[in-house]
């Protein structure tokens, strides 16, 4: 007989904290190769900005895909929220680091990249594996 064993994405909060993981992972790694294409093949460091932000959306789309691709429920809300975290994650470690808090302008490209993630993920077809309950 099977033991029943509980899936990670059962429970809310540490599901996000996985999710968001793998956001943070997806948006280094677009940063970094954002990065070496900026600086290496188109030479002109005008648009960092621009790829930063790239980056950024990048990463809350990928989280909040995974947590609603997973979690099955609430793609607006709980892509949104992916999103408000990360803008909080990166706002204390911007705080801490430079003295000065993210911009608002993050908050607002994080909590909408992340609400069309989750929306997207909720809407996307069902991961093979995944155990309800």
């Amino acid at each position: 007989m099977r033991r029943y064993r509980r899936s990670i994405w059962t429970n809310g909060s540490l599901s996000a904290v996985a999710a968001l993981s793998c956001g943070f992972i997806c948006t280094a790694a677009a940063a970094f190769l954002l990065s070496a294409l900026l600086f290496y093949v188109m030479g002109d460091m005008k648009l960092v900005r621009g790829f930063a932000g790239t980056a950024l959306g990048f990463g809350a789309y990928t989280g909040a895909y995974i947590y609603g691709k997973h979690r099955r429920r609430r793609g607006l809300f709980s892509g949104s929220l992916c999103g408000v975290i990360m803008y909080a994650v990166l706002s204390i470690c911007g705080a801490v680091f430079t003295g000065v808090p993210s911009d608002i302008k993050k908050l607002l490209l994080l909590t909408l990249t992340g609400a069309a993630g989750g929306v997207a993920g909720v809407n996307s077809k069902r991961p093979k594996k995944l155990m309800d309950q």
